[in-house]
């Protein structure tokens, strides 16, 4: 492959605070995609009680939405690297708002999921554009900063829409679909905001050689890939499985909606959390410690005994993916050579949507074994050893040169 020639660092410019809005604005809608239909599940069910396997598909409503953001997302990193971060964002937004309320005016359960797949697509071309945007804009610390913001909007956004989309189902199980009108108010901020936004490619951290764009940690970015995927998979039994497991207690949609925005709130804090934890401890740990709160709290969602406990539980799981994601979007970022970022970053969007689609396949054989309540127990355990093996395991080796240390306070002197 050719080299590509040295480019000086072009002066670094704070985006605008209408720009940064714009970015976290977007970021709001995209976790929260496939979920605002969670609480609709059970009725969609009764509806659509005489199209073949319509207990399998009616999940299905939600989950590919995910596969199409999980497919898409490579097409769209390239995307971003040639044409740049706005055409992408913007185009995903608008088609965002297009498929989401289409769902509203069809009857038919097949074209219902070919609209969901649209709007996957859209969610995974906004994800991709504003996470490789806001690594353009920092570096350092700012950027650990940043993408936990990013992590704490998208997380909001489930906070707000859910228990909405809940309150919407009680009226109407189609009702929750006009929330994604939300998104066409975002495009036209992001039209005007990101106009004069330029690309930013801030300096390579001594060390990073930037005539070889192509040499970059390929084991290490597909540890972080697999990493992504296995752990939505788990958290994503949250949209797909507790609507059915809080009908067995008697719940309705409106707390199954409230219930999962829990979720998204301790999500928010784990998120908020992030980078004065990056600061402190190495990505290793900060992982391990957000799966095992995953798992933790699958634990206490399976064992529950009421409402109450499931909700803890779910805060306390949320809790571990708040860690997580920003955690492994930041190791991406400083792996990949910014002339292929979106790329690589659309990699990580991929697995975590891919997750999120296996999530109904992977747990369905175990669910019809043990039931939902179980087979929460038994993830939850699961995931908890996966955590206390890596933690036991790493800590002969934590002095050793060729782990992760922790980031230096200045971004000049971080390791890649």
């Amino acid at each position: 492959m050719a080299a590509v020639p040295a480019q000086p660092a072009r002066p670094h410019r704070a985006p605008t605070r209408p720009a940064r809005a714009a970015v976290l604005a977007s970021a709001t809608l995209t976790i929260m995609a496939a979920a605002i239909i969670s609480p609709s599940l059970p009725a969609m069910r009764e509806v659509f009680a005489g199209t073949p396997g319509a207990d399998l598909l009616v999940r299905f409503t939600l989950t590919v939405t995910s596969l199409a953001i999980a497919v898409s997302a490579p097409a769209c990193g390239l995307v971003a690297d040639r044409l740049g971060r706005r055409p992408l964002l913007v185009f995903g937004l608008v088609l965002y708002a297009v498929s989401g309320t289409a769902g509203f005016f069809v009857t038919d359960l097949y074209v219902l999921l070919a609209t969901r797949a649209l709007l996957g697509a859209a969610a995974g071309g906004i994800m991709t554009a504003v996470s490789a945007t806001i690594t353009d804009w920092f570096n350092g610390p700012r950027r650990a900063s940043f993408l936990g913001l990013q992590q704490v909007f998208a997380s909001l956004g489930g906070v707000v829409f859910l228990p909405l989309a809940g309150l919407l189902a009680t009226i109407s199980w189609r009702a929750p679909l006009w929330i994604y009108t939300a998104s066409a108010a975002v495009a036209v901020l992001a039209i005007r905001a990101l106009r004069h936004e330029p690309r930013t490619e801030p300096a390579e951290a001594p060390g990073r050689s930037p005539h070889r764009p192509g040499r970059m940690r390929t084991g290490s970015i597909l540890g972080v890939y697999a990493l992504a995927l296995a752990a939505t998979l788990v958290f994503y039994m949250a949209p797909t499985q507790l609507p059915f497991l809080l009908r067995s207690h008697g719940s309705g949609p409106a707390a199954a909606g409230a219930v999962i925005a829990g979720s998204t709130l301790s999500s928010a804090a784990g998120a908020l959390a992030f980078p004065a934890l990056r600061r402190r401890l190495t990505p290793t740990v900060i992982t391990t410690a957000g799966i095992g709160l995953l798992g933790a709290g699958w634990l206490l969602v399976g064992t529950a005994p009421g409402v109450a406990q499931i909700a803890a539980g779910l805060l306390v799981g949320g809790l571990g993916v708040g860690l997580v994601v920003p955690n492994l979007n930041l190791r991406l970022s400083e792996i990949a050579h910014p002339h292929r970022r979106g790329r690589v970053l659309s990699g990580l969007v991929t697995g975590i949507f891919l997750g999120q689609f296996l999530s109904p396949l992977a747990v369905q054989p175990l669910i019809q074994s043990t039931g939902i309540a179980a087979a929460f127990t038994w993830t939850g355990t699961a995931l908890a050893a996966a955590a206390a093996l890596t933690a036991i395991t790493a800590l002969p080796t934590r002095t050793s040169p060729d782990r992760d240390t922790p980031p230096p306070t200045h971004p000049t002197e971080r390791k890649t």
